[in-house]
């Protein structure tokens, strides 16, 4: 099933929400109540699933396991996937921290450094080695993905090395973007241009109020 990236964003944030309601007990929801949840609108939870092929048959709502059952069904891999962790500054090892064990299906099985004090480690469980047996874990591990937080000035030669590893996504957490073939499905995620996005819009509405 072959769906538009903002659908697969939004039925990824349905699923946390989902999860969460179903663990506090609630075993239906409405569209408008899932919509409210995610700054939406229930027209367009509605069309998302829709374009899943999920419905409701009764006047409780969607059924939330159910739902979560059908979008974990669209959104992993049967046998799951592993991720690397490249570079294991302050933000590798947050996200190392944070994500490992969030999911069954996605798991991270390796970090990366350059850094002697770091090869060798653990963050979370997972052992940091030095990027030089980059090719050999990623085949042994049979990692699929990687998760770049390195310096910058590094994304030119992992580009060449992470294609050559045989990695088939890339998440770019640094301010560089890196050219992939289209053997790589790869989002960049600059922190610095969000927050100067939402630092914009709240200037825009500080003036605004101020011309009222």
């Amino acid at each position: 099933m072959k769906l538009p990236e903002k659908t697969i964003e939004r039925l990824s944030e349905y699923r946390r929400t989902l999860f969460n309601c179903f663990s506090n007990g609630k075993t239906h929801i409405y569209s408008h109540e899932l919509a409210k949840l995610h700054s939406n609108t229930a027209v367009q939870v509605r069309r998302d699933l829709m374009l899943i092929g999920f419905s409701s048959l009764t006047k409780k709502g969607y059924d939330v396991k159910e739902l979560i059952d059908l979008i974990s069904k669209i959104l992993d891999s049967r046998d799951g996937q592993n991720v690397a962790v490249i570079g294991m500054g302050n933000l590798g090892k947050a996200i190392t921290a944070y994500f490992n064990g969030k999911r069954s299906k996605l798991n991270i099985k390796a970090a990366f450094d350059i850094d002697p004090d770091k090869i060798g480690a653990q963050q979370s469980g997972v052992s940091c080695y030095h990027i030089d047996e980059f090719n050999e874990i990623v085949k042994r591990e049979n990692i699929t993905i990687a998760v770049i937080t390195a310096s910058p000035s590094s994304t030119p030669f992992l580009a060449d090395l992470i294609e050559k590893a045989g990695i088939k996504g890339v998440l770019n957490f640094t301010s560089t973007p890196i050219n992939f073939s289209e053997n790589v499905y790869h989002e960049e995620y600059d922190m610095i241009t969000s927050l100067e996005k939402v630092a914009y819009f709240v200037k825009e509405r500080s003036l605004k109020r101020k011309s009222v």
